[in-house]
């Protein structure tokens, strides 16, 4: 089962499959040479990145991500504006506090070397750390996936099979399944998905969890929504969701409430969250960082245009969501550099539709219809962003996905759930989809409106 601890987590920006998971995985790699001792042996490490990493991980801040994972630092407990000053100090020192408690010496240009020449060999988001002695022998040579989300793997290392799989009340591996339990033991998805979680841990911690993830999420809006200037990286964009969403609160305040100024509002909450993602701060993978916005954008639109919306709804919305998510993670793909962006914002709009459905009374039925129509209308779009940065198109992609996460929830529950399309054969197509499309529209900048677009 993927929990929602692991499709929603608190971490930082720009990106959860190329910073999120690279901190992560510097973090497991010295985290191992702690255990094993030789940490204290160690006087270099070595970092390769290769595939996707490679080509747009300085975009994404995966080097500064790697200081910090190796530094002893984790994504959802990091000091931002600390960590700033630790990265900045790492590159003008040339020396590193390896897990906090092994002074080495760390020249960051010449140890994180982008490897566009090597081939990716098992995942385009591939990782090498190797750990030197006094000597020059290799004290650990471990190689890491990151395989979007935020999810790691460490290549070569299969799950222990004598270790017990938890026994779950309501297993399902696709949709058809889950609403088959869901008819079996007369519960919605979202009280399914409770029971499930309930036998992996103790009594309310994902209630816990759930409540600290909307405050996450809702705090990243009002965050973007106050800030504006230029984001960082080489493209010179302008924050623009302060700016617009002051623009319809004074427009509200004249009377003047156009038909549309709904989802106008939905649009702006989308690209608050997904400016501060790219500006590096905190956010949700909600399933990835470069989808961050659009489960958060729902949210508010429930919360604050919804009657009757209330903290149940809001916790419903995310479980339901989380079946939603973990559909597409076990059956196709999260990731951008696997399948493209139909694997990121599609996945997050279906989540979303799915959720908003869940909390708006919608039955299981049309909770998955709601899903399935969502995901339908992202098939084939592509991860092409301009020079390697969660900018463009990504901003504005969150609040379109937004949109139609809204749409489609409403369509479902116009419905009565029968519908010809079932979710899995969207998922599937999705995969497939993913399979067929070249590398270049796969988050590697090489290919779409990463090349065409011309800087006057």
């Amino acid at each position: 089962m993927i929990s929602v601890f692991e499709l929603f987590k608190i971490g930082v920006g720009p990106s959860s499959s190329h910073t999120v998971g690279p901190m992560k995985a510097a973090g497991a790699f010295v985290g191992g040479l702690v255990e094993t001792a030789a940490i204290d042996r160690v006087v270099s490490v070595d970092v390769a990145l290769l595939g996707s990493l490679a080509f747009t991980g300085r975009g994404h801040a995966t080097d500064k991500a790697v200081i910090l994972g190796l530094s002893g630092k984790t994504p959802d407990t990091v000091d931002l504006d600390a960590a700033e000053a630790l990265v900045a100090r790492v590159r003008e020192t040339k020396a590193l506090n390896l897990a906090g408690r092994r002074a080495i010496t760390f020249d960051a240009e010449r140890a994180i070397r982008f490897d566009t020449v090597t081939p990716a060999p098992r995942h385009p988001n591939t990782m090498r750390f190797v750990a030197r002695d006094a000597q020059g022998r290799a004290l650990a040579d471990e190689t890491w996936l990151s395989v979007g989300g935020g999810f790691i793997i460490r290549d070569g290392v299969e799950k222990d099979a004598s270790t017990p799989e938890p026994q779950l009340p309501h297993p399902f591996r696709s949709g058809a399944e889950l609403l088959a339990r869901g008819r079996e033991a007369k519960l919605s998805i979202a009280e399914l998905m409770r029971a499930n979680e309930a036998a992996l841990r103790s009594q309310g911690e994902a209630d816990t969890h759930v409540e600290r993830v909307l405050d996450v999420m809702f705090a990243c809006i009002d965050r973007g929504l106050g800030h504006s200037g230029p984001l960082p990286g080489g493209l010179k964009v302008m924050r623009r969701a302060k700016a617009i969403h002051d623009r319809l609160t004074e427009a509200s305040k004249r009377n003047f409430h156009p038909a549309h100024e709904i989802m106008d509002f939905v649009s702006v909450y989308a690209m608050a969250v997904n400016e501060e993602n790219a500006a590096g701060g905190r956010v949700v993978t909600a399933p990835t960082n470069g989808a961050a916005g659009v489960i958060p954008a729902v949210l508010r639109y429930y919360r604050d245009h919804c009657e009757g919306a209330n903290q149940a709804g809001m916790s419903d919305f995310l479980m339901t969501a989380t079946a939603i998510g973990a559909l597409f993670k076990l059956n196709a793909s999260i990731s951008g550099a696997e399948v493209g962006c139909q694997g990121e914002v599609g996945v997050a709009s279906s989540m979303a539709a799915a959720g908003l459905c869940a909390a708006l009374g919608g039955t299981n039925e049309q909770i998955e219809n709601a899903a399935e129509i969502a995901m339908e209308h992202h098939l084939g779009m592509t991860c092409d962003p301009i020079g390697g940065l969660v900018q463009i198109p990504c901003i504005e992609r969150n609040a379109f996905g937004a949109v139609k996460a809204i749409a489609a929830a409403s369509l479902a529950l116009h419905g009565d759930g029968r519908h010809r399309v079932s979710l899995d054969s969207v998922v599937a197509t999705m995969r497939q989809t993913g399979a067929d499309m070249q590398s270049k529209y796969k988050e590697t900048s090489l290919g779409g409106l990463a090349v065409n677009f011309v800087e006057c």
